[in-house]
């Protein structure tokens, strides 16, 4: 068997995924995504059409920098209104799970309404924002499946969900906050799957294989 061939049996996309688009708004890291995705086999579209991104079978919106004017970045678009009516998986990573809820004390923003929660800052006595490798646990849902309780991610954040009924993994940094977070086909990661070696690539996998 050539190299070639064995390493497209490897990277042979899972049952049920493909058009995979990366929501492009100008304020996430999705290259990195996108190199991430790539390395599990598969191609991503970066995009901020709304037709490309409604016919796609998997969603994920990234989001880096502050919620206001990321906030303000995705209106600019039209996206605030398309997105909480997508009926594919959905995957907000890190701001981009925090905007898909009610509200962020962070420039006092009014978030997309997907999670029924509020995104408040951590205590002034803690080290901020929390930046490196911290453990989750309480996982739920079948994005964390072949994942070990106490695994290490890679988190940079100041601003955290408080634990609510939607929460499937969890974080304790001064406090057990939501570090997943799930309701209906939204998904949410306070973490960067794409910086948290083969753990985050797993739970990213999990991602694309669901229906």
């Amino acid at each position: 068997m050539s190299d070639n061939k064995l390493k497209n049996e490897l990277e042979a996309p899972p049952s049920g995924a493909g058009g995979i688009t990366i929501i492009d708004y100008g304020a996430g890291n999705i290259q990195s995504i996108k190199f991430a995705v790539q390395r599990l086999g598969f191609e991503a579209v970066l995009t901020s059409d709304a037709e490309e991104i409604r016919a796609a079978d998997k969603v994920i919106f990234p989001g880096v920098g502050e919620a206001s004017s990321a906030m303000k970045m995705l209106k600019s678009t039209g996206l605030e209104k398309v997105i909480p009516t997508l009926k594919q998986p959905v995957l907000g990573i890190c701001l981009g799970m925090q905007l898909m809820c009610d509200y962020c004390e962070e420039g006092d923003t009014t978030g997309l309404g997907i999670f029924d929660a509020q995104v408040v800052k951590f205590d002034n006595k803690l080290k901020v924002p929390q930046i490196g490798w911290n453990h989750i646990f309480d996982l739920k849902s079948e994005l964390f499946e072949g994942i070990n309780e106490k695994e290490y991610v890679y988190l940079v954040h100041s601003f955290y969900i408080p634990e609510c009924e939607e929460t499937i993994a969890s974080t304790e940094y001064g406090v057990e906050y939501t570090s997943a977070i799930k309701k209906n086909n939204f998904y949410g990661v306070q973490f960067h799957p794409e910086k948290s070696s083969n753990a985050g690539e797993k739970i990213l996998k999990n991602f694309l294989k669901l229906n």
